[in-house]
């Protein structure tokens, strides 16, 4: 395949969840006549990203991964022949999860990842954590994609990507609810460069408090065999007003890339990374309010 084009919805939300699911739909269907392959939403669409501070109007606010919400996006993916990644707070024990679930062209459930590092500092000490990173085959029309996912807060690790490359991915699909100033977009570069595979990121507008746009996509290819010096990975920066912005991914590129640059698995020696995974936690890095 040559193109593989993702649409990052960067939408404002709405306080219900039966608006956000209608404009959900719309939006879709826009990025559909764009051209899009697959759509992105923004962290948690359902609800906006909103986690009240009392556990039952939270869990009353979240939907179940077979709720009317999500299988609605199940049915217009097969309609669109059209891949969504949709996100949304969902139903689960203890606490609800920020999920993203992928349904591919045909309506099929490839992926389903719920957020590993939630912010335990902030709002999310109320959601359970996902349990893992994963990466799947995306069936597309110009061919299979690999790709995995992680969400916001998850870019500051950059175990999240390593893991997601080891795995297979070749694009990671990002989810985001913060303001993206120029460290966090570096965290992303970073994470496609060290990867060498693209990281796109669909963020909430302006006027989403604590947000101002700014979704990206970066290629992670940073040299060519014509080209003197690196060139820019990014391939898409949006502004901060709401829109549908396409990232369009050279697939073939990116493989080739992959077979001959230095990075992602080729030279690692991970028998020297065994402190990676110890489990203390040493001063100044303790935290009272982390979880394990």
């Amino acid at each position: 395949m040559s193109v593989f084009n993702v649409a990052l919805l960067q939408l404002l939300p709405q306080t219900a969840t039966e608006e956000n699911l209608k404009n959900g739909i719309e939006a879709c269907r826009s990025a559909k006549r764009m051209g899009a392959d697959i759509a992105l939403f923004p962290e948690m669409w359902s609800c906006g990203y909103e986690i009240p501070e009392d556990i039952e109007q939270l869990k009353a606010l979240s939907v179940s991964q077979d709720s009317e919400f999500v299988m609605s996006f199940c049915g217009l993916a097969r309609e669109l022949d059209m891949a969504i990644a949709v996100t949304f707070l969902e139903s689960a024990q203890p606490l609800p999860r920020n999920t993203v679930i992928v349904f591919d062209r045909h309506g099929k459930k490839v992926l389903k990842y719920s957020k590993v590092h939630t912010c335990d500092f902030s709002d999310e000490i109320r959601l359970s954590a996902g349990d893992g990173f994963y990466a799947a085959k995306l069936d597309t029309a110009g061919g299979d994609v690999m790709i995995g996912a992680m969400i916001c807060y998850d870019r500051e690790f950059p175990e999240s990507a390593r893991i997601l490359m080891l795995k297979g991915a070749e694009i990671i699909l990002v989810p985001n609810a913060c303001p993206m100033e120029i460290n966090r977009l570096s965290q992303l570069r970073s994470r496609a460069f060290e990867n060498m595979l693209g990281v796109a990121t669909c963020n909430y507008p302006q006027g989403k408090p604590d947000c101002n746009g700014c979704s990206s996509a970066f290629d992670g290819v940073a040299y060519l065999p014509h080209q003197p010096i690196s060139r820019d990975m990014c391939i898409l920066m949006a502004g901060k007003e709401p829109g549908i912005y396409i990232a369009q991914f050279d697939m073939d590129m990116i493989r080739q890339y992959r077979k001959t640059e230095v990075h992602g698995n080729a030279y690692r020696h991970p028998d020297k990374y065994g402190c990676i995974v110890q489990s203390q936690i040493s001063e100044p890095f303790i935290r009272p309010d982390r979880r394990g």
